[in-house]
């Protein structure tokens, strides 16, 4: 388990990012033909694997929100179209595969959000926490004891 950090913490991220949440729904009444739909179960951790092998894709980090969510942090949207498109990468053929798989069946489910955020209309606050979510995908550096949500969203006005 990774070190909790005493008191309140902050995230640091120069410029423009990117959020990416994706998911699956599982057919609960058989969830080895799910795990096979969605391309066996290493195809998305094989995939974070390879991305954090290779820092100049884009990928920032990632934090598993339960068993079936990841929420992924991007250095740009262009970044993650790239990989999204490039058939060197492993993505393209997990993801038309699934299509050839399923076509319209209800069995299996898959979704995605994606966030664009600009450089200072986003906050994150971390107390008594180990790294998480965006400061586990860039740094995590002390929060000033005065600091307010309104001063870190640098673009709200006072």
């Amino acid at each position: 388990m990774a070190q909790i950090r005493k008191g309140r913490w902050t995230a640091r991220i120069e410029g423009d990012f990117v959020v990416f949440i994706i998911g699956a729904r599982f057919d609960l009444r058989n969830p080895v033909r799910s795990l096979a739909d969605l391309g066996g179960r290493m195809s998305l951790p094989q995939m974070l694997k390879y991305l954090m092998q290779h820092p100049e894709k884009g990928l920032l980090g990632y934090e598993q929100a339960g068993l079936t969510t990841t929420i992924q942090y991007w250095r740009s949207f262009e970044h993650l179209e790239r990989f999204a498109k490039d058939e060197d990468d492993p993505h393209l053929a997990v993801w038309r595969n699934y299509w050839k798989r399923l076509g319209s069946s209800e069995r299996t489910g898959i979704w995605h959000e994606t966030f664009l955020v600009r450089a200072g209309e986003w906050e994150a606050i971390y107390g008594n926490m180990p790294p998480r979510g965006l400061a586990k995908a860039t740094e995590l550096i002390p929060l000033s004891e005065d600091t307010t949500a309104r001063k870190r969203l640098r673009n709200l006005p006072d």
